[in-house]
Parts: C-alpha cells; structure tokens; sequence
C-alpha cells in the first residue's frame, strides 16, 4: 500500500507540475509528497522529475513511467467500483449444504430465489455432516451445537421432535399411552448419516430419560420416507415437527405421548469465519434469518 500512495503521489505531482499544488490535493505538506517521490526514485534507480526552485518536469523516464501508473491507478479505481456495486447487487455462485428437511427450506430456497435472482445456488442436500472449509461450502444449515472454531454461525430457528402416526393406525393398533406401550407397535426409526446409529426417541418421564429397546418396522438416514410411512399407516416415527406443518393440520398424522417426549435443539447457518464475508453470502444468511420458518408455518 505504501507503493500504491507513492504511485498515486507521482502522478498527482506530474499532472500539477508543482509538490505543493498534489500536496493540497492530497492532504499532505509538499515536503511529504517530495520524500514519498525520493523513495520512489530510489527504489527505480531513476530520475523522474527534473527539479528547480520554480517547477518540476517529468524526466523522459518519468514520462514513460507516468503512463503505467495511470494504468495501474485505473485498474485499482475500477476493482473498487466492482466490488461497490457487488456490495449492492448480491450475485454469483453460492454453495449451500443443507439436510433433507424439504418441507421446510425448499419454500424459503424458492423465495430467496425470487428475491435474488442474480445468485445462483448449487445445492447439497443430505444429511451427514459436512466439513464445511475442505469440501468448499460457502454456507450450511445444521441443527444442534458448533465446536468449530473456524466458523461463524447464526441461529435460525429451533425445532422440537414429536412422536406422530396416522389415524388409520393408531384406530387399528391402538393409541400408547406410556412409553412401554411403544413395544406393541410398529416404530419407524432415522438412522444418522454420519455415524450410523439411530437417533434415540427423547422419551422423558419424571425428569428422567426412559430408554428401551423399541421395535424396527422400518430404518431410514432420511425424514421424508419415514413422514410417507407414516402417512400410509405402518408405524409411529419420530419427526421434527417444523417438517410436519401440513400433515398435523390436515389431520393425516398425529401426535402421541406429548407428555413423555421433550426435546428442542437450534437450527444454525454455518460458515467459514472471515472479517469480510461475500454480499451473496450476507444475504443469504440475512434472508433465510427472516425467512426459514416463517415460510414453513
């Protein structure tokens, strides 16, 4: 940045012919502007200016140099303007990994979509875990705590998980009524991505966890298929209920054991830390903020 100050000093002092004259027009004492041009001249190994008492003339190297500086000059001014106008038109590739919860991000997905159309997103959705700065995200949705200390992150809503079946099943199996009762019926369980293991059903009673070994009717690592199996009638699954929206109000699913099961967790937008993030990247994270629940309710 130094050079570029001396550069910009160079032909500030050429086009005045004076060091007082680009000292005024920059804020500096000409003694300033003539120390900055002396380094300059140091570090070329050549004269630029031909100095006297009254004036200064470009040197033939000086005049030769003068209209590469102007090209540099200009190049910098024109980077700056980009980025402005970047600043104000959000635009571009962003990469975004979210987890198969489609009921709730595919409207918010639609309506930032809308509302930026110059942004255009690739879009991971799955439900493992992603390292976010080696896989090249610009930005993920995950629920649950952040331990990386690389990433910034932004809360965007909470979800609860509740234990949800069809009419038609619960009218022919039975309505449970205490969390033993499960062991009488069809369980429809989400297997995680990432590790494998089945997620554990919050059953809580007393203040205490209650922990059994529940039935498999059917294992899924995706919400989407369990919510269809539930729908059609075979089994109880464990779903958040941001993605149950619409069935609990139609009637085509509902909720049982609500007193036994106790669980919320946050939804967090994730990113790689960094003192400037990118215009697309603020607003994306700024919209679905505003947005991600709010079009799923």
């Amino acid at each position: 940045m130094d050079h570029v100050g001396s550069l910009n000093a160079f032909v500030c002092a050429a086009d005045a012919r004076s060091f007082t004259v680009a000292g005024q027009r920059l804020g500096l004492s000409s003694s300033a502007i003539g120390k900055a041009i002396t380094r300059l001249e140091e570090r070329l190994g050549v004269r630029l200016f031909h100095r006297s008492t009254r004036t200064i003339t470009l040197t033939e190297e000086g005049a030769l140099f003068l209209e590469r500086c102007r090209r540099i000059l200009s190049e910098i001014e024109a980077a700056e303007m980009e980025l402005a106008q970047s600043r104000d038109a959000p635009r571009g590739k962003l990469r975004v990994s979210l987890p198969i919860l489609n009921p709730v991000t595919v409207p918010a997905l639609c309506a930032f979509m809308r509302a930026y159309p110059e942004i255009e997103l690739d879009l991971d959705f799955n439900d493992r875990t992603v390292d976010i700065i080696e896989e090249g995200f610009d930005v993920v949705l995950r629920a649950g705590e952040v331990s990386d200390s690389r990433l910034m992150s932004r809360m965007v809503g909470e979800f609860r998980l509740r234990l949800v079946a069809s009419p038609d099943y619960l009218a022919q199996r039975g309505i449970p009524c205490v969390p033993e009762d499960l062991v009488k019926h069809a369980c429809l369980h989400h297997r995680y991505a990432t590790s494998g293991k089945l997620e554990r059903w919050p059953l809580r009673r007393n203040g205490e966890d209650v922990d059994m070994l529940l039935p498999a009717a059917a294992v899924a690592n995706t919400i989407e298929p369990l919510i269809a199996m539930a729908e059609q009638g075979l089994g109880i699954a464990c779903l958040p209920e941001n993605a149950l929206q619409r069935q609990l109000e139609d009637g085509t699913l509902r909720t049982v054991l609500d007193e036994y099961v106790e669980h919320s967790g946050p939804f967090r937008l994730l990113w790689p830390s960094s003192r400037y993030p990118s215009p697309k990247l603020r607003a994306f994270v700024q919209f679905m903020a505003q947005n991600l629940f709010a079009t799923a309710s």
